[in-house]
């Protein structure tokens, strides 16, 4: 069964922040591309050992898409996939969990259930 939620990668800092004001803006690679990047369950493990491979300190935000509204876009970026674009901050009430990631001993990460 496919997970109806989409995910992100969120060094803890930046999630310590977003708790503190309420929203979260994105890393600076999301700036940089003025969307915040998430997967779906099935494009989150390629997307991590891309773009995440042996980062320590990161959270996993849990969304449900439809809380998003219009702002979330669905474009097409690695092998024309379609992945999940948030053109906002994302507030914290839209976060369903946030999730240590852990990596292991390979300095690969350990996923959680991500239903």
């Amino acid at each position: 069964m496919t997970s109806p939620y989409i995910f992100h990668m969120c060094p803890k800092s930046l999630w310590d922040d977003a708790l503190a004001t309420g929203f979260y803006d994105g890393s600076a690679v999301d700036k940089q591309d003025g969307f915040i990047h998430f997967s779906t369950a099935e494009q989150l493990r390629e997307t991590a050992a891309r773009h995440r491979a042996g980062e320590a300190g990161l959270l996993l935000l849990k969304v449900d898409p439809k809380t998003l509204g219009e702002a979330l876009k669905w474009e097409k970026s690695r092998r024309n996939l379609l992945f999940p674009h948030l053109y906002d901050r994302l507030s914290i009430k839209d976060v369903v969990s946030a999730t240590e990631l852990i990596l292991g001993p390979d300095g690969v990460h350990i996923f959680p259930d991500l239903d």
